[in-house]
């Protein structure tokens, strides 16, 4: 029985290991280390928790999925493995930023100033 490769997942897990080499953030390994468990070990974030835990300007890291759940009032750059359609639209509608995660690893390579939420 072959195994079947997720190729968006290995891209993602390859950026992670790039910028961990290169910076040394713990973020980024400890992103890696959530990436690589079984998908339904993978944290799924509401909105609200984001909105509650954040404030105006903060970057956050979901190792996951971000769910539309919840109210978000104040601007932030989000960068996950995935967003549901609702989320990424509360998210623009507050002025924010939405991220897949190789954006986020590109634009923000130094990964000091991320919160990881749902880790």
């Amino acid at each position: 029985m072959s195994r079947i490769d997720n190729i968006v997942l290995d891209n993602v897990k390859y950026h992670l290991r790039q910028a961990y080499k290169k910076s040394q953030a713990p973020i980024w390994y400890a992103t890696l280390k959530y990436l690589s468990k079984s998908s339904s070990m993978r944290p799924s974030v509401n909105i609200g928790k984001i909105s509650k835990l954040t404030k105006e300007g903060d970057l956050v890291l979901v190792p996951g999925k971000v769910l539309g759940g919840g109210v978000i009032t104040h601007k932030i750059t989000v960068g996950a493995y995935s967003f549901s359609e609702k989320a990424f639209w509360k998210i623009q509608k507050a002025g924010g930023n939405a991220l897949g995660l190789v954006e986020f690893i590109k634009n923000f390579p130094e990964g000091k100033r991320g919160i990881l939420i749902g880790g």
